[in-house]
């Protein structure tokens, strides 16, 4: 399969010898207790995207600044990126500040880095790359990442000359009014030579409105010293968007989506309301697979030519093969074999595995279990710790009893076995192939070949009862009208009581 955002080689060289992220503010905007960076969207954080983005460059070094929510970013961090260098920004004293600590922590490092902010998860790998090789092509000191937006409010300001060079980069509650004019906007993005940008860093100023040391700056400086800088524009806007707050994190989400959804239908995928379907990056959907309204696929999750799944469907971490088809279920970290049948109203948990042409119907739960080729677990029905061999059928309102308080047992159930509406399956225990259970029984022993197991009391009919115990109810009332039919002559009489070998 083929994922949907695809990696991008690195070359035989590194493009760039370290990348720094900025992932070290409060993002009080958000209002949440959650570090900015760690809000997800699309299948990764917020700081995962920016990493995904940045990886493909073959860098050997990154870093990681971080401050608010450290030990949590931290923690993210080594589960993602086990490589990268944390290195804490404790005091919030701006952007050019924490780039300076981040350079501090590798004091050897030479050559081309790339520094990004850890709040834009739309940046994608091409561009980043685009931007590294115009940096290249150009030979500049340094290069920063730029797009023409309709809004730039709130937005640093690229200030060119009249032959289009860049000069300066002038944050909104710094510009004058004819700056705020200018709709090319700073990206957040910049490419430079380690030993320029230790030099500038170090000569910045905090005569701002903020009183903090901005990287923006630098550009002003190396302009100063005459080192040739420039600006490179992203091809679509979108990537260089970043995320403040709730709202914005939606319409990120939003675009994210977009853009998944847009790959995958030309690819071959049919969507057929992308407004109520949502795919994460990492997950794949191979060409003539068909998305129904309100599909949600997140995780790893995988699904394969031929296969429909919804409406109404979650998947996360799941496997769906050739030609299955999942309606209306909730399925994690499950495998749908080919041609399976998962739904209405099913919950495939992990360990869950159906085999070819398994089927799974309305108001089944299984955990842990294999369900064998062309086996039928049709409606109402729990499976847990358990195996199902090829071809069997699992009546209604069946439980599979795999829990004793204290540990949990297995089931297996062989081929061609018929399991009987409201048995109770009591682990651990055997069901062998060809056999059956009567309906009702609870199974607490093993079932040979070929048996039928029947563990039910015999059923006793008491005379009279509805009578005695609710004399003058509707029941009541019914059974004498019933008992005066039956005692006209020629009336059929009631059912008698059945043994259990006529079952």
């Amino acid at each position: 399969m083929t994922p949907l955002e695809p990696p991008v080689p690195a070359t035989a060289e590194p493009a760039v010898a370290a990348v720094v992220v900025l992932a070290a503010g409060q993002g009080t905007r958000m209002r949440s207790s959650v570090p900015k960076v760690l809000h997800p969207l699309g299948g990764r954080s917020m700081l995962g995207h920016v990493l995904a983005a940045a990886e493909p460059l073959g860098a050997g070094t990154t870093v990681v600044v971080v401050g608010a929510g450290r030990t949590a970013v931290e923690e993210h961090l080594a589960a993602i990126a086990p490589g990268a260098l944390p290195v804490l920004q404790e005091e919030q004293r701006g952007s050019g500040h924490a780039a300076s600590l981040a350079l501090d922590a590798v004091p050897d490092l030479d050559g081309t880095v790339l520094i990004v902010n850890g709040d834009a998860p739309l940046l994608r790998p091409e561009t980043v790359r685009a931007l590294v090789a115009e940096h290249a092509r150009a030979g500049n000191v340094l290069t920063v990442l730029t797009a023409d937006v309709p809004d730039p409010t709130g937005l640093g300001r690229i200030v060119r000359d009249a032959e289009g060079a860049v000069r300066a980069i002038v944050e909104e509650r710094d510009a004058t009014p004819d700056q705020r004019a200018i709709r090319e906007i700073n990206a957040g993005v910049y490419v430079g030579d380690a030993g320029a940008l230790r030099s500038a860093l170090g000569r910045i100023g905090a005569d701002n409105d903020q009183g903090e040391l901005y990287l923006t700056d630098v550009l002003g400086v190396l302009v100063g010293d005459g080192d040739p800088v420039g600006g490179a524009r992203a091809e679509d806007p979108d990537d260089v968007l970043g995320c403040n707050d709730r709202r914005e994190l939606a319409a990120r989400r939003r675009a994210l989506n977009d853009r998944v959804l847009d790959r995958l239908m030309r690819d071959g995928v049919t969507v057929v309301d992308p407004q109520t379907t949502w795919v994460d990056v990492t997950a794949t959907v191979d060409a003539d697979a068909v998305l129904e309204p309100g599909t949600h696929l997140k995780g790893t999750t995988s699904v394969a030519t031929g296969a429909v799944v919804g409406p109404d469907t979650t998947l996360v971490d799941t496997r769906v093969d050739e030609g299955a088809e999942v309606v209306r279920s909730h399925c994690l970290g499950a495998v749908i074999g080919r041609s399976a049948t998962v739904g209405p109203f099913s919950y495939l948990r992990p360990g869950t595995r159906l085999s070819r042409g398994a089927k799974v119907g309305a108001f089944v739960e299984t955990k842990n279990a294999e369900v064998g080729e062309d086996s039928k677990v049709p409606h109402l029905t729990y499976v847990g710790d358990a195996t199902i061999g090829r071809g069997a059928n699992i009546g209604a309102a069946t439980i599979f009893v795999n829990y004793d308080g204290v540990a949990k047992h297995h089931t297996t159930v062989g081929d061609h076995v018929r399991i009987g509406s409201d048995t109770m399956l009591v682990a651990p225990v055997t069901v062998g192939d060809g056999a059956y259970t009567a309906a009702g029984s609870v199974i607490t022993a093993d079932v040979p070949p070929g048996a039928i197991g029947i563990a039910r009391a015999p059923q006793r009919n008491v005379g009279g009862w509805v009578r005695r115990r609710r004399p003058g109810s509707p029941a009541a009332q019914a059974a004498e009208a019933a008992e005066k039919r039956e005692a006209e002559p020629g009336a059929a009489p009631s059912g008698a009581p059945t043994t259990d070998d006529d079952q």
